[in-house]
């Protein structure tokens, strides 16, 4: 009885601990999907509207220098895939990278659908275009990139 009891009890502790982990993941995700989005929206519609820039370069552009930052703080602060590993660092990033390329195609045929075909506002197509790229980009990260174990080195 009193061995169930201490494991019912580490059961309880590490459901809370799991619980706390996913808050926390979930809370940075956010965070740094904020400031990535930031970072693309400030690129892209900085040379969109001020240097009147055509849509897709424009979104080129600030898709890289967004996915360059999403890769570091997703990689340290989201997942804490802490691993230096250059074998292991290398296989993340080509795996962000190529699920990065394809939320951005997705984001790129949207804009040119929704921009270009139909004349719709870019800002707003943009927003709409957003959500649905960060939801699949935080499933992507989840079970495909950062999926093994986690360094805390």
């Amino acid at each position: 009885m009193e061995i169930r009891m201490k494991e019912t009890k580490q059961t309880q502790k590490n459901k809370k601990s799991r619980a706390n982990d996913t808050l926390r993941e979930g809370v940075a995700y956010l965070i740094f999907g904020v400031l990535t989005t930031v970072i693309d929206y400030a690129i892209s519609n900085f040379l969109f509207y001020i240097v009147h820039m055509a849509s897709i370069p424009a979104q080129t552009i600030a898709w890289i220098a967004a996915v360059l930052f999403a890769f570091v703080t997703n990689k340290w602060w989201v997942f804490n895939s802490r691993s230096l590993n250059p074998m292991e660092v290398w296989r993340e990033f080509v795996s962000f990278v190529l699920c990065r390329v394809a939320t951005f195609l997705f984001n790129l045929a949207a804009l040119f659908i929704l921009v270009d075909l139909m004349g719709m506002e870019f800002f707003i197509c943009k927003l709409a275009i957003s959500v649905v790229v960060v939801v699949l980009n935080y499933i992507f990260s989840k079970i495909l990139i950062f999926s093994g174990k986690k360094d805390n080195a």
